[in-house]
């Protein structure tokens, strides 16, 4: 009887559950059959413990949805960091996004294949660009599901996901217009980026005109990643568009959200992301355009 009571006890709970809570584990692969070519790999389990997960063959998106009052529209695809050999998907992929979820921003954590994983068949180049790729139009074709504003959705990546962002963001974005399948058509050109200790690769040596406005993040002692954002800053500031750039002194790699660092300046870097976000107007509807009366 009391294992009864138990059960309908749980059962009442889930159905109670608030609908953000089952959102937020809503898991979206990138391709219904699979990734293109690897289709008789997409069955094959991931590997997860602890922060990381790898061993990705069916390349996917799991959305975070904001609580429905704080919803506005904007959205970012987080792509996590790892070396290329696994993702550090809790601490630079859910994290993350239950941060931007309380600013009302919806979140799809980006689970790319990875070239650097062991016995991978994959290619950085290749095969990552093509998942940041199909991310990014595969959130654009889900923007009315969403509630997204298709004019503020955003790429953020931490680490080895800043290069993922890198070859999407100022790579060829338009769709291909001849293509069987209407997500391939979409432009993949993020909005906007943010980009925390991103990767040295795929830097281009110039920007495109239509590159997006950056936030970049990093500590000075971080050997690897913080050339790259003083890299990036030169290439911004060379073709005069938008840049914020945070470099602090002390953080080393890795500081993922600042929420285990003792030093102020990392553990509220956050917040200098929030205000970028705010000030630049990616929280809120572009204002509408008054008619004049004559």
């Amino acid at each position: 009887m009391m294992q009864l009571k138990q059960l309908l006890y749980l059962c009442l709970s889930i159905l109670l559950l608030p609908m953000g809570s089952l959102a937020q584990d809503t898991l979206i692969p990138l391709w219904q059959n699979g990734a293109p070519g690897f289709e008789n790999r997409r069955n094959e389990p991931e590997q997860a413990k602890d922060y990381w997960v790898k061993n990705i063959h069916n390349p996917s998106l799991t959305v975070f949805t904001p609580p429905k009052d704080k919803a506005n529209g904007a959205a970012v695809v987080i792509c996590p960091g790892g070396g290329h050999r696994l993702l550090v998907y809790t601490a630079e992929g859910v994290d993350p996004a239950k941060y931007l979820n309380n600013l009302g921003v919806t979140v799809f954590v980006l689970k790319y294949r990875l070239g650097r994983d062991s016995a991978s068949p994959y290619k950085i180049d290749v095969h990552a660009k093509q998942d940041g790729y199909r991310a990014m139009r595969l959130v654009r074709n889900m923007a009315t599901r969403y509630g997204l504003d298709t004019n503020r959705i955003g790429m953020m990546g931490f680490s080895a996901g800043g290069e993922v962002v890198d070859m999407v963001a100022y790579g060829e974005d338009k769709g291909d217009q001849k293509a069987a399948d209407p997500v391939d058509r979409l432009n993949a050109r993020p909005n906007f980026l943010i980009q925390i200790y991103p990767g040295p690769l795929y830097i281009p040596d110039k920007l495109p005109a239509d590159a997006p406005p950056v936030f970049l993040l990093a500590a000075n002692d971080d050997v690897c990643c913080s050339p790259s954002v003083v890299k990036l800053l030169e290439r911004y500031r060379e073709a005069k568009i938008p840049v914020e750039l945070h470099l602090y002194t002390q953080g080393d790699h890795g500081f993922n959200m600042g929420y285990r660092s003792k030093l102020k300046t990392i553990s509220s870097w956050p917040q200098r992301m929030a205000d970028w976000l705010e000030d630049n107007n990616y929280l809120h509807p572009a204002p509408a355009k008054r008619m004049k009366m004559h």
